[in-house]
C-alpha cells in the first residue's frame, strides 16, 4: 500500500482523538446514551424480526429500560439516603478511629516534640484556614455560583434518555452509512474486523455488566448477613467499581473493615469481612467471569489497568468510560495485525544458508 494511502485511515483517527481531547467535557451523555443504544439494539432487532416496526421495537425497548430504572431507583434510593445519613452523622466517630489507629504509627515519622491529636489538628486548621478558605471560596464560586454545575447535571440527565432513545431509532442506519464511507477495496478487511470487535465487545459489556450486578448483589447481602449498617453503600460501591480487576474487591475489603471496626469495635468481625469478599473473588474468578465474560476481550488484566487509568489521564471521564471499548477494538486490531504477519513471507521465509558455515 502505498504511503500516501494511510492518511486515508490515518486523519480519520486523529481527528477522532482530537475531538475526544477538545470536547470531552461535554460527551459525557453521548457516550453514556451510545452505550445503552449499543446495549439495546440487539434487543431491538429480535422485536423487528417479530414484524414490529423499528420505532416500535425501540419504544418498547425504552420504556422496558425505563420502568427497571425507574423501579431500581425506587428500591435503592430510600435505602441509600439512609445509609448516607447514617455515613454523615458517624464522620466523627470515623475521625475518632483513625486518630487512635494512627496516631502511634505516624509518632514514628512525625518529627520530635510533634503530636497528632485533636489539638494540634485544630491549631493546623486554624493556622491555614485563610488559605484553605481562599482555594475553597473560588473553587465553589466558579462551580456552584450561578448554579451551573448543577444545571450541567441536570441537564446531561436529561439528555441521556433523549439521546439514547434517537441512537437506538437510527443505529442501524448509522451502522450502514459508517460502512458506505469505507473504501470499496477495503469493505472486506474491515467488515471482518467490524464483526469481530462487535462480537467481543457486546459480549464484554453485557457480561461485564452482569459481573458487577452479581458482585454488588454478593457483598450487598453478605454485608447485610453480617450486620454492617452501611451494606448496600459499601456492596454497591464495590460492585461498580469492579469493571477495573481487584479495585472493587480492594475497595469493599478497606471500606468495610474500617466501618465494622468503628461500628462493632470488635477485629474478629473482620473475619466474616474477609470471607466475603473472598468469596466474590471465588465466585467472579471460577464462575462469573468465565460463564458470563470469558475470554471475550482477550485483555490481560494488567493491561485494563493501565487502559483505564491512560483514558482517565488523556481525556477525563469520558476516557474511563472509553478506555475497555477503545482497548477490546485494538486487540481485535492487533490480532489481525499478527495474524497477517504470520502470513507474510518475511515471517515465513527460510533463513538464507551460510557458505562460510558449511
Amino acid at each position: 500500500m502505498p504511503v500516501n494511502r494511510y492518511w486515508v485511515w490515518a486523519l480519520p483517527l486523529f481527528g477522532t482523538i482530537l475531538f475526544v481531547y477538545l470536547l470531552g467535557p461535554i460527551l459525557t451523555p453521548f457516550v453514556f446514551a451510545a452505550g445503552l443504544a449499543y446495549l439495546g439494539d440487539p434487543l431491538a432487532d429480535r422485536l423487528e424480526a417479530l414484524k414490529l416496526s423499528r420505532t416500535a421495537a425501540v419504544v418498547v425497548v425504552f420504556a422496558t429500560l425505563t420502568v427497571a430504572f425507574a423501579l431500581l431507583v425506587l428500591l435503592l434510593f430510600p435505602v441509600l439516603e439512609q445509609q448516607i445519613r447514617t455515613l454523615v452523622q458517624n464522620l466523627p466517630r470515623y475521625g475518632e478511629w483513625i486518630q487512635r489507629q494512627l496516631q502511634p504509627l505516624l509518632s514514628l515519622f512525625l518529627p520530635e516534640g510533634q503530636q497528632l491529636d485533636a489539638e494540634s489538628i485544630k491549631k493546623f486548621v486554624s493556622e491555614h484556614w485563610g488559605t484553605a478558605g481562599g482555594v475553597a471560596s473560588t473553587v465553589f464560586k466558579s462551580a456552584f455560583s450561578s448554579g451551573t454545575a448543577i444545571l450541567a447535571l441536570v441537564t446531561n440527565l436529561l439528555l441521556i434518555p433523549v439521546i439514547t432513545f434517537y441512537l437506538l431509532r437510527d443505529w442501524d442506519h448509522l451502522v450502514a452509512w459508517i460502512r458506505g464511507q469505507v473504501p470499496k477495496r477495503a469493505v472486506g478487511t474491515v467488515s471482518e474486523l467490524a464483526a469481530e470487535t462487535d462480537e467481543v465487545l457486546g459480549q464484554f459489556m453485557r457480561g461485564q455488566l452482569l459481573v458487577m450486578v452479581s458482585l454488588a448483589l454478593v457483598y450487598t447481602v453478605g454485608l447485610w448477613i453480617a450486620g454492617l449498617d452501611l451494606a448496600l453503600l459499601i456492596g454497591l460501591g464495590a460492585g461498580v467499581v469492579s469493571f477495573v480487576p481487584y479495585l472493587g474487591v480492594v475497595v469493599g475489603l478497606i471500606a468495610s473493615s474500617i466501618a465494622m471496626l468503628v461500628q462493632t469495635g470488635d477485629p474478629l468481625q473482620l473475619i466474616w469481612i474477609a470471607a466475603i469478599f473472598g468469596l466474590g473473588q471465588l465466585l467472579e474468578g471460577a464462575v462469573l467471569q468465565p460463564l458470563l465474560v470469558g475470554d471475550a476481550i482477550g485483555l490481560h488484566p494488567v493491561t485494563v489497568i493501565f487502559a483505564v487509568l491512560a483514558g482517565g489521564q488523556l481525556f477525563g471521564f469520558v476516557g474511563v468510560l472509553l478506555a475497555l471499548p477503545a482497548a477490546a477494538a485494538i486487540a481485535v486490531l492487533v490480532r489481525y495485525a499478527g495474524r497477517r504477519w504470520k502470513q507474510s513471507q518475511l515471517y515465513s521465509q527460510a533463513p538464507t544458508p551460510n557458505p562460510d558455515q558449511e
